[in-house]
This record gives structure tokens, C-alpha cells and sequence, in this order.
């Protein structure tokens, strides 16, 4: 048990939308430096949860709580500067195709920063280097591959030095080489930066690469969260047919049970 407060944690959250339950008491935490990466099959609320980390989505009940300050107890200006602390890196990477790759990691920059613009420029070098894309900032990102795209989008997440990075989906749709330079990249800025990552991923081979602890996702709880080693070893038929992929198992049948590795 860490004496210290997590840097997330999320206590008995539930949220759901009309009638559809997505978030069923979910309770999660996150220790400085750590990296989380949460799996579950589509539509059991892991970018709900992603969400809710980074205050775009308030629970219907429970608390939201990064570094022990309750997100709900922050005004919309409180929590707009709150947000500055996180980095998100988006599926495709999510740049704005009229603006050269400089120009996108710039953005944040200029908006958040007080830098002069040579100031601007070398961080955006920095951040670039950081992904390993040297030398691309006059190119615009139609000009890219996906891979390439998605490390542009992991420089601007970074640009503002931020304490925590959340990564959605990054190797959906690549080829394993690809994936695996993805996954060295989100281990190397980890590394260098510090920082916090909650990553979700289906990918199971980048999931065991990158994760401190791995949390499933079931029907709106966390159904296991532990390491790595001690995920694969884990009893319950529902996790060890995930990890398997196969497609007939007892997953849609039975209730969650209570997390693994829990904090007390």
C-alpha cells in the first residue's frame, strides 16, 4: 500500500446515458509515474472513462479525483485551467490537415503559453525528436503514414510538459512493426517526461509492452487490475477468454466480481 495520494482515482463512479448503463460504480486508481492501460471489449465504457479522468464527462454519482482535488469541486474556469496538466493523444491523431506538422504541435503552444515563437520552435523540434520524427515540421499530415500521424498527435499532447498523458486507441489499424515503434515511443516519453498514462488499447501484444498494471473493463466495472504477469495467470473464464480472443466464453454472461490487486 503507497502512503502517498494516486495521482487518479476514481471512487464508486457511475454514469449512464438515458437508459443505458455505462459506468456501474467503478472504482480505479493511478500512481504517479504509472502507466495503466485498460482493455474490454467495444462499448464497456473505456473512453466514458477517459473522459471522466479529464473532466469532459461529470459522473452521475461518485468521485472523480486527480492529485486529491475532486474534479466537481471546480468551476468551469478552474477546470479548463486544471486540464492544461493533460496530454491526449487521439485515435489518428486527430490533426488539423490545413496546417503544416510544426504548426499543429505549435497550437497549444501559442494558445497556452506565454513562449516567443523561437521559443515555440525549438520546443516543437523537441517534442519531435522526442517521437522520433525529425525534420517533418514543413510537411502537412496528409503527407504522413498513420504511424507517422499518430506520433505527430503524441508531440502535441506533450508540448505543454504534461503530468498526465491519455492515449486513445494509438495502434488501432497499424501493421506490427508500426505498433511496436508505437509502443516504444509511448514508453520512451513515459520515461523522459515522467508523466502519468492511462492508455486504451484492443491490442493485447502493446497492452503486456507498455502497461505497469492492465484493468478489464465488464459491464461497467473494472473486472481485474494487476500486472501484467499476474493478469495472464488470473482464473476467471471471462479475462482468460479475452486474452485468447475467442469468440464463445462466458463474457456476456456473468456479473463483474470485485477488482484484482486492489488499493486499500
Amino acid at each position: 500500500m503507497s502512503a502517498t495520494v494516486p495521482k487518479i482515482r476514481l471512487t464508486e463512479v457511475c454514469k449512464s446515458f438515458g437508459a443505458k448503463v455505462v459506468l456501474d460504480h467503478l472504482s480505479l486508481w493511478v500512481e504517479t509515474g504509472e502507466s495503466v492501460v485498460l482493455i474490454g471489449g467495444s462499448g464497456t465504457g473505456k473512453s466514458v472513462l477517459l473522459k471522466h479522468i479529464i473532466g469532459l464527462i461529470r459522473p452521475d454519482s461518485g468521485k472523480v479525483e486527480i492529485d486529491g482535488v475532486d474534479l466537481e469541486s471546480l468551476d468551469p474556469h478552474e477546470l479548463t485551467k486544471f486540464r492544461r496538466r493533460f496530454g491526449m493523444a487521439f485515435q489518428e491523431g486527430a490533426l488539423f490537415d490545413s496546417m503544416t506538422v510544426g504548426a499543429n504541435i505549435a497550437f497549444p503552444l501559442r494558445r497556452h503559453s506565454q513562449k516567443s515563437p523561437a521559443e515555440i520552435a525549438e520546443r516543437v523540434r523537441e517534442c519531435l525528436a522526442t517521437v522520433r520524427l525529425e525534420g517533418v515540421e514543413d510537411r502537412l499530415p496528409s503527407q504522413l503514414s498513420g504511424g507517422m500521424r499518430r506520433r505527430v498527435g503524441f508531440a502535441r499532447a506533450i508540448a505543454l510538459e504534461p503530468e498526465i498523458l491519455l492515449f486513445d486507441e494509438p495502434t488501432t489499424g497499424l501493421d506490427p512493426v508500426t505498433t511496436a515503434l508505437i509502443d516504444e515511443v509511448i514508453i520512451d516519453i513515459r520515461e523522459r517526461l515522467s508523466t502519468t498514462t492511462v492508455t486504451i488499447t484492443h491490442d493485447m501484444g502493446s497492452a503486456f509492452r507498455i502497461a505497469d498494471r492492465i484493468g478489464m473493463l465488464h459491464q461497467g466495472r473494472i473486472l481485474a487490475l494487476a500486472p501484467p504477469d499476474e493478469l495472464r495467470q488470473l482464473p476467471d473464464p471471462r479475462i482468460q477468454q479475452f486474452l485468447r480472443g475467442e469468440a464463445e466464453g462466458p463474457l456476456t454472461e456473468s456479473a463483474p466480481v470485485a477488482s484484482q490487486n486492489r488499493r486499500r
